[in-house]
This record gives C-alpha cells, structure tokens and sequence, in this order.
C-alpha cells in the first residue's frame, strides 16, 4: 500500500505535473541539441575560420563537449540544494540560466568581428548550458516520480524523458526550415542566430507553466521529518547529500553511471554525429540529413512512453537491456544504410537506432529515482547521470569525427558504441529490480523494505 505521501494525485493535477517538467525538459533540451546541431553545421566556419573543415569541426564539437564538462557541477549544485530547499525552485532557476545563455549565443560577434574573443565567449556561454542542464534533468524527473504512484512509475516518469526528443525535434525543426528557405550565405551569415533567439519567448512560456506546480509531496514529507530530528537534541545531525550518498548509495551512482554509457554515447552519435558522417563520407545534403533526424525524433518522442509503461510491466532492467543490447546489435547495420547514400535507408538507420536508445532512455528516470532514499535522491540520481556524461556523451561526437578523421571508416566508430553497450549491460545486470518501489519508504541505506520487496514479487 502507497503511503499518504506517495498516494497518486488527482489525474488533472498530475497532467499539470507531467507537462511542467515535459515542458521545460523540452526547452532546456531545445537550447543544448541547438548548439549540437550549430556545431557541426556553423560554428566551425563562423567561430574557427583559419582551421580546415574537419579539423574545425573537431573544435567545434569540442567546445560542444565543454557543455558536459559543466554538467556533473550542475548535478552537485543542484542536486544539493534541490534536496535541502526543494525540487521546484531548482527547475525554475535552471530554465533561466539555461535560456539566458541560449539567447546571449544569438546575439554573439563571430570569429571576423572580434576575433579569438568570439569562441572564448562561446564556451563560456556553452559552460553555463551545461552547468543549468546538469541540475535539470533529476529535478524534472524527480517532480513527476515523487508525485505518482509506484504502480505506473514508469510511464508518467518517461514523459520528462520525452522533453529530449522533443527538444531536438524543435530544434532541427527550426534548422530544418532555416536551411530550406534560406541560402547557405544567408543562414550562415545571419540565419543561424533566430533559433537561439527564440529560445527567449520559450523560456517565458516555460516559467510560466512551471510555477503553477506544487511541490513534490515525497520531499515535503522527508523536509518536515528533517525538521523533526533537528529540533530532536539527542537525534544525529543529518550528513550533506552528497556526503550521504558516497556513504549510502555509491554502488547506485555506479550503476547509474554505468547505464548511461551506452544510451548516452550512441544518443550523441545517431542525433549529432551523423550530420557530420552522412555530409562527409555518404554524400548526403545538409537538409536531407537534418530531416532524418527531423522524422526520426519524432519516432522517438512517441515511443518512448510506451518503453516507459513496458517497464512498468516487467520491470526496468529488462525493458533497459532490450535497448542496449540492440543499440550494439544496431550499429554496423546503421552505418551501412547511411553509406547507400539513400533517403529511405538514412530514415531507417537513425529511427530503429532512436527507437532503440528509447528502451533505455524511457525506463532510466523511474530507475534512477527508485534507487536513491528522498533527501538525497536529487543529488544521487544527478551524480550517477551526469558524471557519466563526461565520459559518454560529451566526447561521443568528438571521438567519432577522430576515428573518421583516422581510419576513414565507420568501423571503428561502430566498434565504440558497441563497447559502451557491452558496459551498459553489465552495469544493468548487477542491478536490483526497482519496479513497486514507494519512494517514501526507501531507507537511507538503499536497502529496500520488505513491503516494497513484496511488491516486487508480483506482476502488474
């Protein structure tokens, strides 16, 4: 049985809950996808002009890599004040950093009018991205997991994660339509600015929709029960989050690491990469390229709550291995329709591999969120999310253009996301089964109690 905290709200509110996270996922994510997409079409030329074109590409994809560098400060900034003063007021603040720094990109001088000044601005502007969206991502997860209840998890829990596709879709989109009503000199001259301007009126709309939650009511209870023992003179002093986690739950942030190897390198490579791999080696356009992408997010938007209600079903570690297994299986079939050069083949490669990437994309906010006890969940699962990051998705487009630069095939490249899902497998075979948890009840430790282990035992 749920406990009070954790007992599911009314299916009006819990929409209002499910579409301020999804909606504000979806900018954040709109803002870091739109300079992913920048960096391989633009930037090389616009921000490193006196390089050749790959080797400008590589910078350019390194100061995208920046963005991630930022991201594990995020998660412990974030994470430690989202889990002392709560979950709301850290959205909020991200969504404006976030987009402040996406608009200030929009209005940025390039390499020809102030020189080395434009990609040192650059980074930094991409360091505060990645520093808002590395406290992003546990927050709006975390809003919607701590509102429901255990039995549709999963699902509710997956929309947020639809805010990644979402946020890519938009922004190709954007690109997209950008690059066919423009010509080349136009967008690269001035047309590449509007959709990080836009991203000044999302993010107004995105606050607005944000305040109008309540706080998760998992966090009010742990916050009043927190209150309780300080005013207890013979009760401990209650640890930092992240001093608790190291000590509670550091086999959790190794799992959660370790399961977003392969989602997050072969995400990076599918979406970002191939602009680069299908330009340069399959002698595909620019805009037939982006429209893959364009088709295949949208895929990938749908599919992903329906991962997220399977992993309700059967649990979260197999509807995870579905995706990452397949996501190994997947890549030397990818790269060889890409290299057919045809538009059919290329929509294929890219909507099986998100499809893919959605198995383990759609199940990882309920089973981040399950592992972690409520007063050091958001530092937890932002650790375990973002650190992986450092070393999966933010080198991901980097290593790849390398390894084409090297060898001039995609071999080695499908060789990479393979050994990433080799790791992802077994961090999420040494797991324990989330599923049923109540978020309420999980101690501190990470043990799970017997009513949530009886739970576990029976089917949905």
């Amino acid at each position: 049985m749920a406990s009070a905290a954790t007992a599911p709200p009314s299916p009006g509110k819990l929409k209002r809950i499910v579409a301020a996270s999804l909606i504000g996922t979806t900018i954040e994510w709109y803002d870091f996808f739109l300079y992913g997409s920048a960096a391989a079409l633009v930037f090389n030329q616009l921000f490193f002009p006196d390089s050749d074109p790959l080797v400008g590409t590589l910078l350019s994809f390194l100061t995208y890599a920046v963005g991630f560098a930022a991201r594990p400060l995020g998660a412990l900034v974030f994470g430690h004040y989202g889990d002392r003063l709560g979950r709301k007021k850290l959205l909020v603040l991200s969504l404006l950093l976030m987009g402040g720094a996406t608009f200030a990109i929009g209005l940025l001088p390039t390499h020809a009018t102030i020189g080395s000044a434009a990609p040192v601005l650059l980074t930094v502007l991409r360091l505060v991205q990645g520093f808002a969206l590395g406290g992003e991502w546990g927050g709006a997860v975390l809003l919607v997991s701590e509102h429901g209840d255990a039995r549709r998890r999963g699902f509710w829990a997956s929309w947020p994660q639809t805010g990644a596709p979402a946020g890519q879709l938009l922004a190709t989109g954007v690109l997209s339509f950008l690059t066919a009503v423009l010509s080349e000199a136009a967008f690269t001259g001035w047309g590449w600015r509007i959709p990080f301007l836009l991203s000044g009126v999302l993010v107004i709309v995105g606050l607005w929709i944000r305040l109008s939650v309540d706080e998760s009511p998992v966090f009010q209870q742990a916050l009043a029960q927190a209150e309780a023992r300080k005013a207890d003179p013979t009760a401990p002093a209650e640890k930092m989050p992240l001093v608790a986690v190291v000590r509670h739950h550091w086999r959790d942030v190794l799992v959660a690491m370790g399961a977003r190897m392969a989602e997050n390198i072969s995400y990076y490579v599918i979406t970002a990469f191939i602009l680069v791999y299908a330009t340069t080696s399959a002698g595909v356009s620019k805009q037939t390229a982006l429209n893959a992408v364009l088709i295949a997010s949208a895929v990938h938007f749908a599919v992903i709550p329906l991962w997220g209600a399977l992993s309700d079903r059967i649990g979260r570690r197999p509807v995870y291995l579905i995706g990452a297994v397949g996501v190994g299986l997947w890549m030397f079939p990818f790269f060889a329709l890409i290299d057919t050069g045809g538009f059919g083949n290329l929509l294929l490669a890219v909507t099986v591999g998100l499809v893919l990437h959605g198995a383990m994309y759609a199940p990882q906010a309920a089973f981040f969120s399950e592992m972690f006890a409520t007063r050091m969940r958001y530092s937890g699962a932002s650790i375990g999310a973002q650190f992986a990051s450092v070393a999966a998705g933010a080198p991901a487009p980097l290593i790849a253009t390398a390894l084409l630069a090297d060898y001039g095939s995609s071999t080695p490249i499908a060789l990479y996301v393979i050994a990433a899902a080799l790791l992802t497998v077994v961090a999420v075979a040494v797991a324990k089964e989330t599923r049923n948890r109540d978020l309420a009840d999980i101690e501190p430790s990470g043990a799970e109690p017997s009513a949530s282990r009886a739970a576990d035992a029976h089917t949905v």
